[in-house]
């Protein structure tokens, strides 16, 4: 998962994205940061072009 396509992921500690739930069957949420993602979203982010930018 490259930070320029999921750039909350950069500037956040090891403890924060390791700190992971599947709230349901493909669907992964990480409360820390307050991201959700699909496994489609992380197979193919090409096809969501609306992503939230980093700050």
């Amino acid at each position: 998962m490259p930070y320029e396509e999921f750039p909350w992921f950069k500037d956040q500690p090891v403890k924060s994205i390791l700190h992971v739930e599947e709230p349901s069957p493909g669907h992964y949420y990480w409360p820390d940061i307050d991201v959700d993602l699909t496994d489609e979203i992380i197979e193919h982010p090409e096809r969501f072009p609306n992503l939230a930018k980093s700050i």
